[in-house]
């Protein structure tokens, strides 16, 4: 399998101890030589700190590293001083993000929209950072139609995005469709698809829902009949996800990137499945 466009994603510890896990599954991920390791970014910015620390650990280790920054209850001077923080750290890559709401933040902010934080990050650094943007193949939850959410992601990339990471989806078609859709507007950046895999049924149910991803109905009747069965819920939830990854594959996806959850055991039991 061609590993052009393999990455996985990390969240930052919130204690010296999950920096210690952490620190053990990163070097089982490393084995599998992803292009690059990304760190997510908290509401407004929560884990700012825990981001870059995180982000340059794997540095250290050899490993390229983009940690992602969202520009909801930002300023211009505060992502300005975030950016040139990144490059004097020799940061080259970002994943730019709207971001979610804080819990009880209003309407305010210089930034309301991803693509005002890539153009202003280009205004900025110019060609310095390689900026992945996301992508909704299911619709953003609160886009207002299809056909905005679409709009909206070729506005990302007109601002200056490189290349673009999906949201977690279970329906293949969806992510073709929304790729022919985006071509149809012109826009040609590589689009990888973002991947889940599935270990655990109720964290699953919770996350689908804040982000809108889709469990398709036989996924989900399949899982929920295993009740605390978690040793068969890891076991379909393997061949779903690896199944969900050769169609991607082979219709022509540029890459896969995995949302691990800091955990190794189910992105390498997958990878190693598509390497065969």
């Amino acid at each position: 399998m061609n590993t052009h466009n393999f990455s996985i994603e990390f969240f930052p510890p919130k204690t010296e101890e999950g920096a210690e896990k952490l620190r053990v599954v990163r070097s089982k991920l490393a084995e599998l030589q992803p292009k690059y390791f990304s760190v997510t970014f908290g509401a407004g910015g929560t884990t700012q700190q825990g981001t870059l620390q995180t982000v340059l650990e794997i540095k250290n280790e050899g490993f390229d590293a983009a940690p992602h920054l969202s520009c909801i209850g930002g300023t211009r001077d505060s992502l300005r001083t975030i950016l040139q923080e990144f490059q004097a750290k020799g940061i080259r890559r970002l994943v730019a993000l709207r971001g979610d709401l804080p819990s009880g933040y209003g309407a305010g902010g210089e930034f309301r929209y991803a693509n005002e934080l890539v153009e202003f990050i280009r205004q900025e650094t110019g060609d310095w950072f390689h900026i992945e943007v996301a992508a909704y193949p299911e619709m953003h939850p609160q886009a207002r139609s299809p056909q905005d959410d679409l709009q909206a992601f070729a506005r990302k990339v007109a601002a200056g995005a490189n290349s673009a990471i999906t949201q977690y989806f279970y329906n293949p078609d969806a992510y073709f469709q929304f790729v022919d859709n985006v071509r149809k507007l012109g826009v040609d950046v590589p689009v990888v698809a973002g991947i889940m895999p599935i270990t655990n049924y109720t964290q699953l149910m919770r996350f689908s829902d804040m982000c809108g991803a889709e469990i398709p109905r036989w996924v989900r009747v399949k899982l929920a009949s295993f009740g605390d069965d978690s040793a068969s819920i890891k076991a379909f939830g393997l061949d779903v996800v690896t199944g969900l990854c050769e169609k991607l594959l082979a219709g022509g996806a540029p890459g896969l990137h995995f949302y691990s959850m800091n955990q190794a055991a189910a992105t390498t039991a997958i990878w190693q499945r598509l390497v065969k």
